[in-house]
Order: structure tokens, then sequence, then C-alpha cells
């Protein structure tokens, strides 16, 4: 009895101090509650409209994918219209301009430009790989490479490059691959790609790209990242946001090989170092598993299927962007010839310096005059005014850059 009343005075008391504190605080309390209902509702709200947007953009692009399905296999007369469209837009993607770009930089001589910086240098009896990168303000980084394979036509190595369905075969980076688009008047083609690296999640790629052939059976190719109503984002994969690629493929004069000059950005989502320090430490590796994928694929099945396609594929290169590139390759390879004439102009200058400077040392000693500080200030005044400026750090450069090339050919 006793227990009982004091548990009835126990829930009194919680109720009369429950009752005061609301009372103390009753303005605070409403505004409190009123507040907090004014965000419940506006949360519920936002919620509501962008779930209401997500589901009008998931039945848009639902409708887009089977209008350009229907339109492929003869669907309504809308869903051709929206097709035609498409194809507008994918024939603007890539232009004759952007030819243009791609042109003036692979033939950038990068020598003597301290942006760049030297990543690799190798060699072996089959293929040679050369590659240098540095980083735009505000871009990913970029990448200039030169690999060379004996005993190559550039047709083969252009069929090699563009045989995805090959690709997949040797590359086992590539997990998957689809056609998404092709558009045959402008040469466009579209396709939606799978990349897993080790220890990261799959890299998704949305490309779109263009060949054309110059003279001389020269191809270019330019690859660019785009969106497209039938890949659209998918969560288990991370779509890479930015994605410039181009090159080209030409014989080497003299030789039974051919050329392929990459121009190359990427923007994976990787930190800048790691990506660099991998791509140092793998490339290698790669280039001469592709060498190796190159030797036995020119019987390959999937090559005969493939030409065809492509063939009508190529555009030619505009002839106002001939004389360009033919320019280029003139300099370059005056630049080639001058080189050995300057070497040796070089060698006449300092074997004059040379000798201008022991007969000046023995008239200094014939007469006596000559101290051993004197000598040195002769010397150095002889060789400055003789000898042109900078020859000595390039002989230093020459002499340190020899031990590295024998070493990357043995090693290879």
């Amino acid at each position: 009895m006793a227990r009982s009343e004091t548990l009835r005075s126990y829930f009194r008391a919680s109720a009369f101090d429950s009752g005061e504190l609301w009372t103390e605080s009753a303005g605070g309390g409403w505004a409190t509650a009123i507040v907090a209902l004014l965000l419940v509702s506006w949360r519920l709200l936002r919620l509501f409209y962008s779930r209401r947007i997500q589901r009008a953009s998931w039945a848009q692009g639902s409708f887009e994918d089977s209008a350009l399905i229907a339109s492929s296999g003869g669907g309504s007369s809308s869903g051709f219209a929206l097709h035609l469209q498409s194809c507008c837009r994918v024939s603007e993607i890539i232009s004759d301009a952007d030819l243009r770009d791609l042109m003036i930089s692979l033939d950038r001589n990068l020598e003597g430009d301290d942006r760049w910086e030297h990543v690799i240098d190798r060699s072996n009896d089959l293929v040679s790989y050369k590659a240098k990168c540095y980083r735009p303000k505000d871009e990913p980084l970029k990448y200039h490479s030169v690999t060379t394979f004996e005993n190559c036509s550039t047709e083969l190595l252009r069929d090699f490059y563009m045989d995805n369905e090959y690709r997949k075969v040797w590359d086992k980076i590539l997990i998957q691959h689809k056609q998404l688009q092709v558009d045959e008047d402008s040469g466009i083609e579209i396709g939606c790609s799978m990349k897993k690296f080790p220890l990261l999640t799959p890299r998704e790629y949305v490309l779109a790209w263009r060949i054309w052939e110059g003279k001389d059976k020269t191809f270019y190719c330019l690859i660019k990242d785009c969106e497209h109503p039938l890949a659209p984002r998918q969560k288990k994969y991370v779509r890479v946001r930015f994605y410039r690629s181009g090159w080209r493929i030409r014989q080497v004069p003299g030789r039974d090989a051919c050329e392929i000059t990459v121009v190359h950005q990427e923007d994976a989502g990787l930190n800048v170092e790691m990506a660099k320090l991998t791509f140092a430490k793998g490339i290698w590796s790669f280039v001469s598993k592709t060498n190796s994928a190159l030797r036995g694929y020119s019987s390959h099945p999937s090559r005969s299927v493939l030409v065809p396609a492509l063939l009508r594929l190529i555009k030619k290169v505009p002839s106002d962007l001939e004389p360009c590139d033919e320019t280029r390759t003139q300099e370059t390879r005056q630049s080639e010839v001058d080189i050995p004439k300057r070497n040796s102009i070089s060698a006449a200058t300092k074997w004059i310096a040379n000798g201008l400077l022991v007969a000046g040392g023995i008239i200094f000693l014939s007469r006596g005059r000559a101290t051993t500080i004197g000598a040195q200030l002769a010397a150095a005044c002889m060789l400055s005014k003789f000898m042109p400026h900078g020859a000595e750090f390039d002989q230093a450069d020459r002499t340190r850059s020899r031990p590295d090339r024998r070493k990357a050919r043995r090693v290879g």
C-alpha cells in the first residue's frame, strides 16, 4: 500500500514537472515544433520532386533508346526523326578542325621544351618505344609517344589498332566493348568500353572516333569522350570524365617499318603521381604484349570482317591540311639532315680553338711570361671566343645519354 502511494506521488510529480517545463518554455516549444515541421515538409517536397524528375529523365532515356532501336529496325516516324537528330549531333562531335589541331600536336617539337618530362625510351629488335609527358594547367597529364614496329605496313597497323574485337582477345584490361552507333556520312563511330585495372573499380569509356587517310598511306585517328542514350551511367563503373587521344600511322622512310605517334590525355580519377608511376613501370610490358599480338594479327579472322566496314568509314584528309603536314614533314627531314652538318661545324670549330689555344700556350711559354693562372685565363678566353655557346653542355648531354641508350637496347 505504501509502495502504491509512493509510485502515484512519483508519477504526479513527473507530470507536474513536465507540464511546468512545457509551460515555462511554451513559446520556444511551439516555435521548435513549427520549425521542425517546416524542415520535414521541405525535405519531403525535395525528395518527391527529385524522384519525379529522375523518373522523367529515365522515361525520356528509355524513349530515346527505343526510338533509336526502332529506327534501325523500321520503327515509327517520330522515332526515325529522333534518330536523324541523333545522327546530326554525332556528325558534329569530331570535325576537320579537330584533325588540324591533332596534326599540330603530333608534329610538335618537344626537344628543348622544359615542360615535357622524359618517361621511357626502350627498344628491341622488333619494336621501340619512347614517351614524354607534362601536365597542363587545370588539365590531366598529356603524353606524347612514338612506337616503331619493324617489318610492318601502315594498313596492318591501322587495322590492328581499330579492331576492338581482337583487342579483347589479347588485352585482358578490356573486359567489354560494344558498338553504339555508326555514321557513315561523317565516318564517326561511337562505342562503349569497360576496362578493369588492378585494385581499382572498373572504368567505363563512352568514346567517339574518326579516321582519315592522307598521302603515302598515312592515317590519322581522333578519339574523344561523349555521351550517348544507349550508354546510361552505371554505379558499378566509374565513368571517365575526360578523354582526348589521337594518333598518326606512317611509314618510316627507307625502312620496312612504320611508326605510330600518339598524343593522349585521360582523367580516370587517379592520383597524378600514382598514374605517372604506374605508366612508367608498366608501359613497356604492355608495348611488348602489343607487339606480340600484332605479329599474329594478319591471319586473324576478325580482320577480314573489320576491313570492309572500316574502308567505308575512312575519310580523306582535306586538301587544305595536306600541305601543312607535308611542310612539317620536310622541316623535320631537313632538321635531320642539318644535324650532321652542325655537328661537323662544331667539331671543326673546336679543332681550330684547340689549335689556337696550343699555339697561344707555346707563345706564352717561349717568352717566359706564362703562369698557371695566365694560361688558365688564356684558355678561358680562347674557348669563350671560338666555341659556340652551350657546345660543352651539348657534348656532356650526349656523353651522358649514350650509356642509357646502350643499356636500353641490351635490356630490350
